[in-house]
């Protein structure tokens, strides 16, 4: 098997996660504007101009067809391929998986992965599920990821106390991200006094959803503008669901590996880089027990352990392993095309020094975790 060539990431752009409807005195912008907003904030920051781009690779969810097209005809049509990619919540980390590849194949040399959503008002009537399992409830999801938490708490011990700290710490580092949708902390209390969603979910147990834009350019060593605190990828995996391991949790009988874990080993075995080699790490927690829970799939402790590490401090912006450092779902806000980009531009920023008030001293390699229905599991790495 021929070797792949090293791939780096030339810049990076993002937009603000809010609500952008028009109304209550809310600007208006669709998401080919957020897009489009985000295109040109990466090159900008890559130092590069819309003609290096070779190629685009464009997630979203609920933007209808051909929306990488209408968003980068705000930016200019230039005759290159753009590829729309619909993977749920982790259509961003696809869309770069494949920009990824592109590079490291040397099929192109500069390709952008761009990801942005205009999200539907009101619950969102996923598809994501065969007919007869919508019709029984499945499509909802507060309820599947409260049955997971049910058997979480039975298998673990964990309390709604501790989801109620997931919530806590990312909304306490999203008061340090200007881009977060949440920039307020919340206490326990509070937490623990919002009301129910789905038993023994609570309302700010959720991640809020969002409208946004982000783009990450990618590129050969040769292609980069500056070699100043260069970034290279390390890893880009995504995994699907394995047989009786899929939502709710696994089954009793069937004994198959979580894709979760699927995803990490294969991230591991890429870039020779595991849980103890990371300094900061961008988790998945549209809920906020998940986040918990990934971070023991991934294997960055055992089953049952991420609570009282938690409440240790463990995964504090000033612990061992920062955990959603920018706030998470949980306090940026989920737009679902532009999550996943989100989470590896938080990685990027903070391996190049550049998060600010919520920088990780001595970051030099981060890992971003994002999930989708499918289910997908994918995994970024990046390094310095």
């Amino acid at each position: 098997m021929k070797k792949m060539r090293e791939v780096m990431v030339a810049g990076v752009g993002i937009t603000r996660f809010d609500s952008y409807d028009g109304e209550k005195g809310r600007p208006f912008k669709g998401f080919y504007d957020l897009g489009s907003e985000a295109i040109l904030k990466a090159l900008k920051d890559s130092g590069m101009e819309w003609k290096d781009i070779q190629s685009a690779f464009c997630g979203s969810v609920y933007c209808g067809t051909a929306s990488g097209h209408q968003t980068i005809e705000k930016i200019g049509m230039t005759g290159i391929p753009i590829v729309n990619v619909e993977n749920a919540c982790s259509s961003g980390s696809s869309a770069f998986r494949l920009a990824y590849q592109s590079v490291a194949t040397e099929l192109y040399d500069v390709v952008i992965a761009v990801g942005f959503e205009q999200m539907p008002r009101g619950f969102i009537k996923s598809t994501a599920w065969p007919e007869w399992q919508r019709k029984m409830g499945f499509n909802v999801q507060p309820a599947v990821y409260a049955m997971g938490t049910v058997r979480y708490m039975a298998e673990t011990g964990a309390t709604e106390e501790d989801f109620a700290r997931v919530t806590v710490k990312n909304r306490k580092n999203g008061a340090l991200n200007p881009n977060a949708r949440f920039q307020k902390p919340v206490t326990i209390e509070e937490v623990l006094a919002s009301r129910i969603i789905a038993n023994p979910l609570r309302l700010l147990h959720s991640c809020p959803l969002a409208d946004g834009g982000t783009a990450v350019i990618l590129c050969s060593k040769k292609k980069l503008k500056s070699k100043t605190k260069m970034v290279t990828v390390a890893a880009s995996v995504l995994s699907s669901g394995t047989y009786g391991h899929m939502y709710g949790g696994g089954s009793v009988k069937i004994q198959t590996p979580d894709h979760i874990a699927v995803s990490m080993k294969e991230a591991r075995e890429m870039s020779g880089y595991g849980p103890k080699e990371m300094h900061v790490v961008q988790a998945y927690d549209t809920m906020a027990p998940a986040e918990l829970w990934d971070l023991e799939k991934m294997g960055f402790c055992g089953k049952g352990e991420a609570p009282r590490l938690l409440r240790e401090g463990y995964f504090d912006l000033n612990g061992k392993l920062p955990v959603n450092t920018d706030g998470g779902l949980m306090s940026r806000g989920h737009p679902l095309g532009a999550t996943a980009l989100a989470q590896i531009i938080e990685i990027y920023r903070q391996i190049r020094e550049e998060a600010g008030p919520r920088q990780v001293p001595g970051a030099k390699i981060g890992l971003a975790h994002a999930m989708g229905a499918g289910p997908n599991s994918a995994v970024v790495i990046l390094k310095r």
